[in-house]
């Protein structure tokens, strides 16, 4: 998932705590999807489950959208909610907490044009905005981790 922050913090300044990004990307499905806004926290602290922003490792002009499965030496390792779409810390490693730029806290889905009836109107307008919670559980970053 490639989000591109329309507000990104400056380094060593002051900054805006919160901006926004768009997602790009199968990677985070079913938690985010394509074309998804996102309200990132900017230095929020952050904790197993949680989903972050962060810097890729190899390509830090390119944002990313991943869950921080667990802390390790050197940093955070990184995973997608899809295990299918790749792009995480199984393939890059840890990544170095100065890469890591914030936590996601809000998702807002935008309306689709094919959405017009009253009834698909409804469905969206009750699920278009949503907070985006940590698993604090890890059920969905447990099972990958098991499985490596």
């Amino acid at each position: 998932m490639r989000p591109e922050l329309s507000q990104e913090p400056e380094r060593g300044g002051a900054a805006a705590p919160f901006g926004v990004a768009e997602v790009t990307g199968p990677s985070m499905v079913p938690t985010l999807y394509h074309g998804d806004l996102l309200l990132v926290h900017y230095g929020a602290r952050i904790r197993p489950g949680d989903v972050i922003v962060l810097r890729h490792p190899f390509q830090q002009d390119l944002l990313v959208v991943k869950r921080a499965a667990e802390r390790r030496e050197g940093g955070w390792w990184v995973l997608g909610d899809n295990s299918y779409a790749g792009g995480d810390s199984t393939d890059y490693g840890v990544v170095p907490d100065d890469l890591v730029l914030g936590r996601v806290r809000f998702r807002y889905r935008p309306r689709k044009p094919d959405q017009r009836s009253p009834l698909a109107l409804l469905g969206w307008a009750l699920s278009a905005a949503r907070p985006v919670f940590s698993d604090r559980l890890g059920r969905a970053a447990s099972r990958r981790l098991r499985a490596r």
